[in-house]
């Protein structure tokens, strides 16, 4: 946490960079790529790719460009006010911590068993790397992540971050770009379609007939579940835009220097939503780009030798059909990119998780809170996710699509609807109420946000009342 703290309704608020100058400034949105960009890309959309074909990459546009109106929502109030967006939560109207208990509870088990799963796959990839054993490489990585997380420094998450989501790019698509359809396929592929499952995917064991059982996944997971939309308010705070300057970590808003947010301090603050939406409409494109490169590769690859890996045999499979397609230079290239991805997820969800579940303990159990300091909550969950990732590699080795699957509906469905009206109550109810008059008119959020998370709300709603059940329980 910093030493000084600069109050929101000051004159010390920094001016917002313009021009080729925001460059310079774009952060938050690359570590909220880079930690979304990972077990739902690597090893669902491939898999989806292979089963489905292209016609499905309506899925990864549609789950991405809605949740990028949740996470650039969310930040926008961070931005305003300086505060996450669990502290956001906790003003939602209603009984007393209503909202954030319920976070707590399911982010809780969710954390649990993505962290675990994604960090058995990456274990899995890094061993098709440098052969060293499946649980020694997801110990490796693991550490890794958390040395990367444990001081809680932003421009470290940043920086490793950065490098690694280089190396996604480039390795997926140099891969994709050999498989890529043609752009009258490629436009076919947006018609919202819902192909059949090839006889030969459906006779497998482990894929169903219906569609949506691969589809629902993929939605849930595009730019990451509920949890990731939550970080990307962290990393705003990180990066100290508008508001955020100097507020730190796990500290609600003044509500006295709000109040009297003068004229100048909210311009100031404008400017720097400007600098927002920039920075997350990058992470949304990097998102869709790699998100759809992983289908095609998936498509283009795996679809015409019928075959969809499952766990262990995700990397071994796509190791050996991409080098035998171009060579060990292809093969490698893949494999780099989705060990890097898987990585940059580990690293970011260890990074993510403790500091929403900090929030959420700080707030629903005050009286931790008031025994031990936020830094000491976070890197206890911190230990934890490390322990817990231990135990899902002796027990689940074997299973981490059947993981990341369960973690992507229920983490990336259920909430998400639940997600986009909290976010809208937050940005156009409560944030108002927060600020001085002249600051509430300056800041009002545009009707495009409205229009934005009232979509999200209704899209996600449907999957998760009609197509989810279905999908779950063969309705």
């Amino acid at each position: 946490m910093a030493d000084s703290i600069k109050q929101p309704g000051d004159t010390t608020i920094r001016t917002a960079p313009t021009g080729l100058a925001i460059l310079a400034l774009v952060g938050p949105s690359i570590v909220w790529a880079a930690e979304y960009i990972g077990s739902g890309e690597v090893i669902l959309a491939t898999r989806t790719g292979a089963i489905l074909g292209t016609t499905v990459l309506w899925a990864v546009i549609l789950g991405i460009f809605l949740k990028f109106w949740i996470g650039m929502s969310g930040a926008r109030y961070t931005v305003c006010t300086g505060e996450g967006m669990i502290d956001m939560f906790e003003r939602i109207p209603g009984p007393r911590h209503w909202v954030v208990w319920i976070v707590l509870v399911v982010q809780f088990a969710c954390g649990t068993f993505s962290i675990g799963a994604v960090a058995t796959a990456a274990g899995v990839f890094v061993n098709s790397i440098i052969p060293i054993g499946t649980r020694l490489a997801v110990a490796l990585v693991t550490i890794f992540a958390l040395a990367v997380a444990w001081s809680g420094v932003f421009d470290v998450l940043k920086i490793v971050m950065s490098f690694l989501v280089l190396i996604i790019v480039l390795g997926v698509m140099y891969v994709a770009a050999h498989v890529f359809p043609g752009f009258t396929e490629f436009l076919r592929s947006l018609s919202f379609a819902i192909p059949e499952v090839p006889q030969w995917a459906a006779s497998m064991e482990k894929v169903s007939d219906n569609p949506w059982k691969e589809i629902l996944p993929l939605l849930g997971w595009g730019a990451g579940g509920f949890a990731s939309q939550v970080w990307y308010t962290y990393w705003v705070l990180g990066a100290g835009y508008g508001a955020a300057a100097g507020r730190g970590y796990g500290r609600a808003a003044d509500e006295s220097a709000l109040r009297h947010m003068s004229l100048d301090a909210a311009q100031k603050i404008k400017g720097w939503c400007r600098v927002l939406y920039f920075d997350s409409s990058l992470a949304m494109v990097i998102g869709i780009t790699v998100t759809g490169a992983f289908l095609i590769a998936g498509a283009g690859v795996l679809g015409p030798q019928q075959l969809a890996p499952e766990g262990n045999e995700v990397a071994f499979t796509l190791s050996k059909v991409f080098s035998g397609r171009w060579g060990s230079v292809g093969g490698f290239l893949f494999l780099l990119a989705g060990t890097a991805a898987l990585i940059s997820t580990q690293t970011g969800q260890l990074a993510g998780w403790p500091r929403l579940l900090a929030d959420s303990c700080r707030i629903c159990i005050p009286g931790l809170a008031n025994k031990f300091t936020w830094k000491k909550q976070f890197r206890f969950f911190l230990l934890f996710f490390f322990c817990a990732n231990m135990v899902i590699v002796f027990f689940f080795e074997n299973t981490p699509v059947a993981l990341v699957k369960i973690s992507a509906i229920f983490e990336g469905l259920l909430l998400t609807p639940l997600q986009a009206i909290w976010v809208a109550v937050g940005l156009f109810f409560v944030m108002p109420k927060l600020l001085s008059k002249e600051a509430a008119d300056v800041l009002r959020p545009s009707w495009t946000f409205a229009a934005g998370l009232i979509v999200a709300f209704i899209v996600f709603g449907y999957f998760c009342i009609v197509q989810m059940p279905a999908a779950l329980f063969g309705q």
